[in-house]
């Protein structure tokens, strides 16, 4: 059975960029959007509350793409 890693944390806007590279080199992804359902459940949360997980067995394919794109990011803050 394949183990889902945490890959990014942030907003929206940046798990969206990401979901659109990861599909772009055909990996899988799981986005867990604990905004969303701390709303829904009656209360908030702060912060980069949004994650994307992909199968560990993944990580190697998708570590250039993902590494990129930390880099790309850390040049827009």
């Amino acid at each position: 059975m394949n183990k889902h890693i945490k890959v990014f944390s942030g907003s929206q806007i940046f798990v969206n960029r990401l979901s659109q590279l990861l599909n772009e080199i055909e990996v899988p992804y799981l986005v867990k959007d604990n905004k969303e359902a701390g709303r829904v459940a009656g209360f908030g949360t702060l912060g980069n509350s949004i994650d994307v997980f992909i199968y560990e067995s993944d990580l190697e394919k998708a570590q250039d793409t993902i590494d990129s794109f930390k880099e790309e990011i850390a040049e827009e803050k």
